[in-house]
């Protein structure tokens, strides 16, 4: 019988697009999530194949018997967003922490292989060092960011500790369809997209000049394949990007060209714990893994502006 693959979050935007991965793959996908932030549609779309567990990740008892038979871990539920974070702290720590915990312990005691977590570039904090390499030491500057850190360092534990095979990717700034534009903490690419449609105008944070290695889903399902079975990398965290990177000006300009008129741009305060500059050196996944990015930014950006007019998300 094909593996089975457990994915936390599978109904939201990575883990629906990594479950079509691996069904395509010929495994079969089970889905953990409580649909706080993914979507029925998206799990549906997956075909009828699909199991399904709803549940919270701070229930030990339902991430325990979700993991029962399961092959491989592919973790993507979080609370995400620097803002939600500093909003509410607490919440942050208990799914993104403590939640992750009782992800790697049931899947220890439940014989799995291997689990990938997705962690996040916000590991790097404020350091100024470009590119970002997996060397340097971590600095945090937000609660959100300390909680995915913590939960990288747990993954790493249960790894040398336990014998439990973990992998963590160090995502930087994911886009591309089924990414809504809806959520108050929504991410930039689908919110400019949206607002762009919409007529109304851009919300710029600051001078639009921040950067970051904005990363097309495509990219970041290939790095999820990859850590399932790739050979020593056991215990190893790296970072899944493009090497290189984009201001948000820039991204204004881009979606202007595909709505063929210029757009309006709202300047507003920064946003607190926001870094401004992000750029991965992706060397060790390459050398490692042997990833190599397939879409790149504006062939990214126009899948994702098309799926969206198109009403895809």
């Amino acid at each position: 019988m094909a593996d089975l693959y457990l994915i936390t979050g599978g109904a939201g935007f990575i883990g629906s697009n990594v479950a079509d991965e691996i069904l395509k793959q010929g495994g079969r996908v089970r889905i953990f999530d409580d649909f706080s932030s993914g979507f029925r549609e998206n799990v549906k779309a997956l075909g009828a194949g699909v199991e399904v567990v709803e549940g919270d990740l701070r229930d030990y008892d339902k991430v325990r018997e979700a993991m029962d038979g399961v092959s491989y871990v592919c973790h993507q539920a979080a609370l995400r967003s620097v803002e939600r974070s500093v909003d509410d702290p607490l919440s942050s720590d208990a799914v993104n922490v403590h939640g992750t915990l009782h992800i790697l312990t049931a899947a220890r005691d439940a014989g799995v292989r291997r689990v990938v977590y997705a962690s996040s570039s916000s590991v790097y904090g404020d350091s100024t060092e470009l590119p970002k390499h997996e060397k340097l030491t971590p600095s945090p500057v937000s609660p959100y960011a300390v909680s995915k850190l913590s939960a990288e360092l747990y993954c790493r534990v249960y790894s040398k500790l336990y014998g439990l095979e973990t992998v963590a990717l160090r995502y930087f700034n994911v886009f591309g369809p089924r990414q809504s534009p809806s959520s108050q903490y929504a991410a930039v690419v689908p919110l400019f997209m949206r607002a762009a449609i919409d007529g109304v105008a851009l919300e710029i944070h600051g001078d639009g000049k921040q950067s970051r290695d904005f990363t097309y889903i495509d990219n970041v399902v290939q790095a999820n394949w990859r850590s399932f079975h790739s050979e020593g990398v056991a215990g190893e965290a790296f970072n899944v990007a493009c090497g290189e990177r984009h201001d948000l000006l820039e991204i204004a300009d881009l979606v202007g060209k595909f709505v063929g008129r210029p757009l309006e741009l709202n300047h507003v305060d920064s946003r607190r714990g926001d870094v401004k500059h992000t750029e991965a050196s992706i060397d060790k996944i390459c050398s490692m893994m042997g990833y190599e990015p397939t879409v790149g930014f504006v062939d990214g950006m126009r899948k994702t502006f098309d799926a969206l007019q198109a009403g895809a998300n």
